[in-house]
């Protein structure tokens, strides 16, 4: 399965999904960084604006990240409800929530 994977590294979400979804054999993980460059960061925000995914995510003032875009054109931010993976960890980086709660 290809999935195309919006996030960032300096989200402890991000990480974590990225480096479990890696280790899959039977995962094609296109990983695209929204800080590294800006034609990456407007294709999420062009996403971000339109798609109603992210409504609630706006008016809770987070970013929504990690996004992901399964190959049938599924949109998503809960991976693990489609593939079989642990985003669990006992060493969350929390850089990206104000609250320290993470969910980016």
């Amino acid at each position: 399965m290809k999935i195309i994977m919006y996030g960032a590294p300096i989200c402890g979400d991000c990480v974590i999904a990225k480096e479990r979804l890696s280790t899959k054999e039977d995962i094609v993980l296109e990983y695209r960084n929204i800080v590294e460059s800006t034609s990456v960061l407007k294709e999420f925000l062009a996403y971000r604006d339109k798609e109603a995914i992210f409504d609630e995510v706006k008016a809770n003032g987070k970013i929504g990240i990690p996004f992901f875009l399964l190959e049938d054109g599924t949109k998503t931010f809960q991976i693990d409800s489609y593939v079989d993976v642990d985003l669990t960890s006992d060493n969350k980086i929390q850089a990206c929530s104000l609250d320290g709660k993470g969910n980016c």
